[in-house]
Formats: C-alpha cells, sequence, structure tokens
C-alpha cells in the first residue's frame, strides 16, 4: 500500500465530475483498509506518501504480480507513470521483473486473474498493444490472456470483479459480459452501478459503504460482507481492489 497523496485533490478523472476531496479523511479511511487487511493475515508493507503523485495510493495500476514474476505497468495516464519507480523497487525485493513500454498502455486494474487466466480489460487505459505485450511475457509460461471491452469505467475491476465459485459481480452496462458467458454473473443494481468493485478477503468480501442492495444480493448469494468506508476516495473513482497489491511473498 502507499498512503495517500496530500495532492489526491488534483487525481485523474475520466467518468466523475471533479469535487473537493479532504486528503485527511481520505488517509483515515486509507488506514483503516489497511487494518482490515492486517485482520486479515495480510503482512502490509506500506510506502509514504508522495505530494508530486496526486495517484500514487492507488497502487494496484502500477504492478501485475504472478507467481513466477512481476509485471511494472506503462500506466494509461502519462502522468502516473513515474509512480512505477518506487513500486518496481518495493516488488524487485519478491520477484524477477519485466516491463511494459509505449506504445502500449496497462494499468493493473484492468487485470483479474483466475488461476492461469488473465481477464483483460481494454477501454481507456488500457490498450491492445498493452495486452499483446503483456500476452509475450506471460503466454509462455502457462498464462491465457482474455480480453474484455470496457467502456464507461475506469478499469475492468471497476464493473466485474471475481467472486470465486464460478461467479462474477458484474455491472454489465460497463463491460461486455460475452467473454464471461460461461460462468454465473451476478448483476449489481441498475442504481448501485459502483458496487461491482469488491475486494476478497479470506471468506470476506470488502464492499464500499452506500451499496446496500449489492450487499444484500451478495449475502443472499451466500458470500461474506463486510462493508468500508472510502466514500472520500471514491472521489477519485476509486474502490477497494486498487489501494494495495496483494500477493504471496
Amino acid at each position: 500500500m502507499r498512503r495517500v497523496s496530500p495532492a489526491i485533490a488534483d487525481c485523474e478523472l475520466t467518468y466523475l465530475g471533479r469535487s473537493p476531496i479532504d486528503p485527511t479523511r481520505a488517509d483515515r479511511q486509507h488506514r483503516e483498509l489497511g487494518r482490515q487487511l492486517e485482520a486479515a493475515g495480510l503482512a502490509v508493507i506500506t510506502l509514504p506518501a508522495d505530494p508530486t503523485l496526486p495517484d500514487s495510493t492507488f497502487v494496484e495500476d502500477t504492478a501485475i504480480v504472478l507467481d513466477e514474476l512481476a509485471i511494472i505497468t506503462n500506466p494509461g495516464a502519462p502522468g502516473r507513470r513515474p509512480e512505477t519507480t518506487t513500486i518496481a523497487a518495493v516488488l524487485g525485493h519478491f520477484r524477477s521483473l519485466r516491463r511494459l513500454e509505449d506504445p502500449g498502455t496497462l494499468d493493473g486494474g484492468d487485470i483479474v486473474r483466475i488461476c492461469r487466466t488473465l481477464y483483460v480489460g481494454i477501454g481507456t487505459r488500457t490498450n491492445r498493444s498493452g495486452l499483446q505485450q503483456l500476452a509475450s511475457i506471460v503466454e509462455p509460461i502457462g498464462y491465457e490472456i482474455v480480453p474484455i471491452s470496457v467502456s464507461g469505467a475506469l478499469h475492468l475491476k471497476t464493473a466485474a470483479t471475481w467472486l470465486g465459485n464460478e461467479t462474477w459481480l458484474v455491472n454489465p452496462d460497463w463491460i461486455d459480459p460475452a467473454p464471461l458467458d460461461q460462468f454465473r454473473l451476478l448483476t449489481v443494481p441498475a442504481d448501485e452501478p459502483w458496487a461491482a468493485n469488491t475486494l476478497a478477503l479470506n471468506d470476506t468480501f470488502l464492499l464500499p459503504a452506500g451499496f446496500p442492495q449489492t450487499c444484500e444480493l451478495l449475502t443472499a448469494s451466500g458470500y461474506g460482507v463486510t462493508t468500508i468506508e472510502i466514500d472520500e476516495l471514491r472521489k477519485a473513482e476509486a474502490g477497494p481492489t486498487c489501494l494495495s497489491i496483494i500477493f504471496e511473498a
């Protein structure tokens, strides 16, 4: 994880209008998420905030960590590319590193991994060249790439997250669900379009507070749910997954 930048109010925005963000409150919510991760048994490495990089708390976008290696991304927003330097320095202690380069762009928030398959969102932040570069790295070591068109949302994980048990939680208005037709799809209610981003921690899913219908949907489907307050961070188009990179050391 990486602490919230005091400049977070200057973050990149694509689908939300800009509104005031309280960095102190955002940092409080970020710290609480860190406590949730620790309570689930994870060892949390927390990097200091960088006042020159407004989006740097959204570490998920900077890297993809697989069992065999870590891939340092080339974020689709050019102003975010300096974020990868610090993340690469940390991940280099755990994995060998590969890097994506121009003209390819790819954000980690566009990657959903299920065993040896990587579902890759193609949208405003990840392009076909980035997907092709990723494929050239991971296919030789036994991974399959499945592209999914994303529109109306920043990342694939904004609109679709894997719940296990052959099930996804999705907002089908923001992705092309056809590549997922072999799975069971739980659809978020139309008036809770931002609820599809959840974070799995052991047998519980962290769901942003304020989505009671989606909470009921998950609970009725047999999933454990813990709600977390991240409304200040959500003003920066954040969800619970983008604030950490989780991997086996």
